[in-house]
């Protein structure tokens, strides 16, 4: 189907003339192009059809008996009715054509009239309404969402201001009001630097960097600074504004007053739990603080303390709170890797560099890449390691086992133990350069003997945590239970703690736990006194207790203890504990 022929399709026309045979005429020939047609012998007639049906164009005789065409004319365009009108005439006078233009007829045409004529008139009126019609239809539209946008413009919570190339304000909305105290009807249309001389004048910095560079910037946090408005905090986010072409026309910021938010923090400073981190002592809430200083930071830092004092809870917090918290998370337990494995681990190796070698393989620095790398029981490794360890550390260089080529690392490096390195320093064992070079801070983590105080808030983590794996309520824990914690010495400390939490749950069916769901080991030692009994106050006697109830089972024991069997015998060798008989 042709265009013309869709313009043609359903498109409806009057005709207005007394002349039956006009009438007939004009009907048939429009008909046999397609157009539906109704006609009319009068003013009256026409008005009706007029106000009853829906059509696309008129023809109407300027004569009609003792009526003049020309007044339907007058009242079609007094009622905004948007077809267009046609005026025919039998006697034509420069008076007549030049009414009938002036009262808004899109054409004349003069009796008799040609078919060609007649059709090629409708075609080009019927076209004209199509271009009124589909220019109106767009002017809805871009209305409608001109009065959505706007809409949406009012009712963000932010305040949102546009400004143009040269920073002069072109509209906001009214949360600016709130934000800055200034009404819209005094900033629009001015210099934004003129508007708000009460504050920092951040806002104007972040507008001036994005009308600089044409790119968004991200919810920046900063403090006000305003005289009437002491203490605001803001986060601000600032993009280019670009016309329905993409021309660069300015700059919209977006300001979200988080003062609130700020103030909640600020009174949360004294919190129990950081990054999955728990505890109230004051050891720990200095720890929360440490590790915060670290977060805009990428220092290497060295966390030391006792096996199961939460070192790895504390590498997630300092990696996941800092700069480098979308970056990737390495973990390495060097303790865990004979020497051969550990180098390869740690730096990877490329194909043949051993036996076993049969393809490049990437060490972790290659993986940590940008991001962090946790060196967990840094003072297990070997003399050969350490030495190529320090030039990680001092040149962010390595080779991988039998390349050449040199590769560069951007990780950071945190590494953990519990191990006493400064005693290893001066017997020898661990290379004093790279200790000061690991040592740039260090987090040192109380053991639980030193956190008493924290443990209720451990027990109530820990039994909400499994209440949920094994589908139980239980409440907490007894009061009898409570002084079996507190008088406890914990050699596993939290580690052990959740152990025990977790052995009583399988026990429990009750709404509390009671003495009789925890481990035996554990109530042993406090029915024969806890720390008056011989051995029962230190790690070591503790260790031959479980030995000896464990019939020297090094697996169980290590799993009663919540230490690695690695560790219990290197535990075992320090203390010079054996079995005897």
């Amino acid at each position: 189907m042709s265009e013309p022929e869709k313009r043609r399709l359903k498109k409806k026309i009057l005709i207005v003339d007394d002349e039956e045979s006009i009438r007939f005429t004009f009907s048939h020939f429009l008909k046999e192009e397609g157009y539906d047609v109704v006609t009319a012998s009068d003013l009256k007639s026409a008005r009706k059809i007029l106000f009853h049906t829906q059509v696309d164009l008129i023809f109407i005789d300027i004569v009609l008996g003792g009526e003049s065409g020309l007044d339907l004319l007058k009242q079609v365009k007094s009622l905004y009715l948007k077809h267009p009108v046609v005026m025919i005439t039998g006697n034509p006078t420069l008076d007549n054509a030049t009414d009938a233009l002036r009262r808004g007829a899109f054409d004349f045409l003069i009796k008799p009239v040609r078919k060609d004529d007649l059709l090629r008139a409708a075609s080009m009126a019927i076209s004209h309404k199509a271009l009124i019609d589909e220019k109106e239809q767009i002017t809805r539209e871009k209305e409608k969402y001109r009065t959505n946008l706007e809409a949406i413009f009012q009712s963000v919570n932010d305040a949102i201001i546009t400004v143009d190339e040269n920073m002069r304000v072109i509209d906001a909305n009214r949360h600016i009001e709130t934000i800055s105290g200034m009404s819209i009807q005094k900033i629009t249309g001015r210099a934004f630097d003129d508007c708000f001389t009460k504050c920092s004048h951040n806002c104007s910095k972040v507008i001036r960097e994005t009308l600089k560079n044409k790119l968004p910037i991200r919810e920046l946090r900063m403090e006000c600074e305003h005289h009437d408005r002491p203490r605001q905090v803001v986060l601000l986010s600032c993009s280019p504004l670009t016309d329905d072409q993409g021309a660069f026309m300015g700059a919209v910021l977006v300001i979200r007053d988080i003062t609130r938010l700020h103030d909640l923090e600020e009174e949360l400073r004294d919190r129990s739990r950081f990054h999955n981190i728990i505890g109230k002592s004051r050891n720990v809430q200095n720890i929360f603080k440490l590790v915060e200083a670290l977060s805009e930071h990428e220092t290497t830092v060295l966390i030391t303390g006792e096996s199961g004092t939460g070192k790895e809870l504390v590498a997630n917090a300092l990696h996941y709170s800092g700069k480098k918290s979308s970056k990737p998370f390495v973990k390495v337990n060097c303790a865990a890797l004979a020497e051969s494995l550990l180098e390869s681990e740690l730096f990877g190796h490329v194909r043949g560099a051993f036996t076993g070698a049969i393809k490049d393989k990437q060490g972790r620095f290659e993986l940590a890449k940008d991001g962090t790398i946790l060196l967990d029981e840094i003072g297990d490794i070997p003399p050969r390691i350490q030495a190529k360890l320090l030039r990680v550390l001092e040149a962010k260089t390595y080779e991988r086992v039998g390349d050449a080529a040199t590769r560069k690392t951007e990780a950071r490096v945190i590494a953990s133990t519990n191990r006493d390195l400064r005693e290893k320093v001066k017997r020898g064992e661990f290379r004093e350069d790279l200790y000061y070079r690991l040592n740039v801070v260090e987090i040192n983590l109380p053991p639980m003997r030193e956190r008493i105080e924290d443990i209720p808030l451990l027990v109530d983590h820990f039994c909400t945590m499994f209440e949920g794996s094994f589908k139980k309520i239980i409440s907490g824990i007894s009061e009898e239970v409570m002084r079996i914690f507190i008088n406890y010495p914990w050699p596993g400390n939290v580690r052990e703690l959740e152990h025990a939490i977790e052995h009583a749950f399988v026990l429990c069916n009750d709404r509390v736990i009671l003495p009789e769901h925890l481990p035996p080991y554990m109530l042993g030692l406090a029915q024969r006194g806890g720390a008056e009994e011989k051995h029962s106050g230190s790690e070591a006697g503790l260790i031959h207790d479980i030995l000896t109830q464990t019939d020297w089972n090094i697996a169980k024991a290590a799993r009663m203890l919540s230490m690695s069997r690695p560790t219990l015998y290197r535990k075992l060798q320090e203390y010079g504990i054996r079995k005897h008989g």
